[in-house]
């Protein structure tokens, strides 16, 4: 009887769980419509600001903007938090598991509050939270 520990093989540890990106060089290459002769641009037309985005949004319906609760996850960052907001969200995770009995983790937490604080952007523009607190900074 051997005294090694069973581990997983280098194929487990190291799997690709990323998407192929042959998907989105198959969709770049395609080929595209031959452009038509722009008209011209006239001045009447106000400048857009500096960091305003030129190319129109995918717009989130109803259905999309619900967090995704309890599924796998493809996609990942990386956001790193100072020791009192790591606390905060513990605390918060602790409230809710003691006082609401509800036992989440904390991606959970942090998925619902990006979709409230998303869909609050989203219906109040530059009056929302988020916008009045990203000014104060």
């Amino acid at each position: 009887m051997t005294r090694r520990a069973s581990l997983p093989g280098a194929d487990e540890l190291f799997r690709n769980n990323a998407p192929a990106l042959s998907a989105v060089r198959e969709v770049i290459s395609e080929p595209t419509v031959a452009p038509t002769p722009a008209a011209p641009v006239t001045s009447s037309a106000p400048k857009s600001k500096k960091g305003v985005r030129s190319i129109p949004r995918r717009r989130v319906t109803q259905a999309d903007k619900s967090p995704s609760g309890r599924e796998r996850h493809d996609e990942k960052i990386t956001v790193y938090l100072s020791p009192d907001e790591l606390f905060d969200l513990d605390q918060a995770r602790l409230m809710l598991r003691g006082d609401l009995g509800l036992a989440v983790d904390r991606g959970r937490i942090v998925r619902e509050s990006i979709a409230v604080i998303i869909a609050d952007l989203e219906s109040k523009g530059e009056q929302s939270i988020l916008a009045r607190r990203l000014r104060g900074l």
